[in-house]
C-alpha cells in the first residue's frame, strides 16, 4: 500500500463501513445526460437540503471540486452536518499530491505568506470554460450503495457517509456548466480521483462507465470489478463482451486515458493515413464529439464519403461538414446501412463505431457524421468524445493499465440505460 493509499486508509478509519452478511466489493452510481449540452453528470450528494448537486464527469481532472464555502466552526470537529468541513493544511500528504498536478495556466499557489500553512491552496479547473480559480482543499461525505451486479442494495458501505477530499470553489467557476451541475467529479489517473479514493479499501482500482444516449434514461458507473448485469439479459455478465487493450499513461503527471491505434477502417477499407500507426487516442467526457487533427480528418471524411456514396447528401449543418438525408439515417431508421467505422488498437482489437454512434440527428430530416476537425496544431491527434462513447460499456483497470470496451451495446440488444436501479433488501 503506497503512502497516498495509507493516508486515505487513516482518513476513512473514522467512517468505517458496516458490512452486511452478503458483502460486495462494487458500488454503483447513476449517470444522467444533460439534454441541452449533451454532457454527463453524477450526484455525490450526502444530506443535501437544497436537493442533489450534480458533478460533471471529467477523465482529466486531478481532483473533485464543487462550489462551497469553508465554515468549519472554530474548536468544533466536523460531524455529519452539511457545510461543516475540515480544511487541509499545506503540509498534508494529499495537498502535496494535488500540487504535483498544478495547472500552468492557473493562478500561483504561493500564498503561504498570507495564510501560513493552515490551508491547502489548490486551483480547481473548469474544463468547459477553460478557467480556474484559487481555492482550498477540504473534506466532504458521500454515500455509496453497494451492488451485487443486478441492483443497488438498500444498505450502503458507509451508513454515516464516507469522507473524501475535494476542493471548494467559488460559484463563478460554474460558468457554462449544465443546469444543476455544481462541480467536477474526477475520474482520472490521479490518486485524488473519486474512484481512487472510494476504492482505497477494496482489492483494486477499477471503475466502469456506461454513458446514456438520452436524458430520459439513467446510465451507470460502477466502482469495482463487478459483476455487471443489465435487465435485458439478467443472466449475462457484461464482462463477457469486453475486449481489452493496453491503457497508456504518457508521463507521471498525465491524468487522461490513452490507447494506441494501429489504423482506422471505414467499411472494411483502411483510411490512407501512413503516420497513424501507434498514434495515441484520448478518451474525453468533456468533448461531445470525436475530434481529429486536420490531416486525419480530411482523409477520414473522404473515406467515409466514398463509402456512403449510396446515401443522399444534403447541405452541412454546423458544426459538422458531412450530412445526409435522415430518411436513411435518422432516429429509429436502418442504422445498419451507415458505413461501419473500426478503430484497430495496437494489439489488434476492434472498437466498432456503428451508425448510432457515428451519426447525429440534427432535425429537419438531416443526420450528420458526428466527427469534428480539431485543427492542425492540436495536442492530441484523436480525441474520442461522449457521443461515440454512449451505449458503450468501458472498463478502466488502472491497476493493470488496461481498457476494456464492448463497442455498442445496442447491437447486443441492450443499452447503458438498462441497469435496474430498483433497490433490493439484503
Amino acid at each position: 500500500m503506497d503512502l497516498i493509499k495509507l493516508f486515505f486508509f487513516v482518513l476513512v478509519s473514522f467512517h468505517r463501513p458496516i458490512l452486511s452478511q452478503n458483502t460486495f466489493s462494487t458500488s454503483v452510481i447513476p449517470i444522467k445526460k444533460d439534454a441541452k449540452t449533451s454532457l454527463h453528470k453524477i450526484s455525490l450528494s450526502f444530506a443535501e437540503p437544497q436537493g442533489e448537486p450534480y458533478y460533471l464527469i471529467d477523465l482529466d481532472a486531478p481532483f473533485t471540486w464543487r462550489d462551497c464555502v469553508m465554515r468549519n466552526p472554530r474548536g468544533v470537529a466536523c460531524g455529519l452536518e452539511e457545510g461543516c468541513r475540515f480544511p487541509l493544511s499545506c503540509d498534508n500528504t494529499l495537498c502535496k499530491e494535488a500540487h504535483f498536478y498544478t495547472n500552468p495556466i492557473c493562478p500561483s499557489l504561493n500564498i503561504t505568506a498570507k495564510y501560513g500553512c493552515k490551508i491547502c491552496a489548490v486551483t480547481p479547473f473548469n474544463p468547459i470554460s477553460k478557467s480556474c480559480k484559487i481555492s482550498q482543499f477540504t473534506t466532504d461525505l458521500v454515500n455509496l450503495y453497494e451492488t451485487d451486479g443486478w441492483n443497488p442494495s438498500t444498505s450502503v458501505f458507509y451508513p454515516f457517509g464516507k469522507q473524501y477530499v475535494l476542493s471548494c470553489a467559488p460559484s463563478s467557476l460554474l460558468k457554462s456548466f449544465p443546469k444543476g451541475v455544481r462541480g467536477v467529479a474526477s475520474f482520472s489517473w490521479s490518486a485524488l480521483a473519486f474512484p481512487s479514493q472510494m476504492n482505497v479499501l477494496t482489492s483494486g482500482n477499477k471503475f466502469s462507465l456506461c454513458l446514456p444516449s438520452s436524458s430520459l434514461g439513467l446510465g451507470v458507473t460502477f466502482l469495482g470489478d463487478g459483476p455487471f448485469y443489465f435487465t435485458s439479459n439478467p443472466n449475462l455478465d457484461l464482462r463477457a463482451f469486453l475486449a481489452y487493450t493496453p491503457m497508456i499513461r504518457t508521463d507521471p503527471k498525465s491524468l487522461g486515458y490513452y490507447f494506441r491505434l494501429n489504423r482506422i477502417i471505414v467499411k472494411g477499407k483502411t483510411v490512407a493515413l501512413p503516420s497513424i500507426k501507434n498514434s495515441l487516442v484520448k478518451l474525453s467526457t468533456v468533448v461531445p464529439y470525436t475530434t481529429l487533427r486536420s490531416d486525419i480528418y480530411t482523409e477520414f471524411i473522404a473515406s467515409f464519403s466514398k463509402a456512403a456514396i449510396f446515401i443522399p447528401q444534403v447541405n452541412a449543418v454546423q458544426p459538422f461538414s458531412l450530412c445526409y438525408k435522415s430518411i436513411v439515417v435518422g432516429p429509429g431508421s436502418m442504422w445498419w446501412r451507415v458505413p461501419k467505422i473500426d478503430l484497430e488498437t495496437e494489439n489488434g482489437q476492434i472498437w466498432r463505431i456503428s451508425g448510432e454512434n457515428s451519426m447525429k440527428y440534427m432535425g429537419n430530416g438531416v443526420s450528420c457524421l458526428a466527427f469534428l476537425d480539431g485543427g492542425s496544431g492540436v495536442k492530441d491527434a484523436i480525441v474520442i468524445g461522449t457521443h461515440q462513447m454512449e451505449n458503450n460499456f468501458l472498463f478502466f483497470d488502472l491497476d493493470n493499465q488496461s481498457l476494456g470496451f464492448t463497442s455498442s451495446l445496442l447491437s447486443r440488444g441492450t443499452s447503458c440505460s438498462s441497469f435496474n436501479f430498483t433497490q433490493v433488501p439484503e
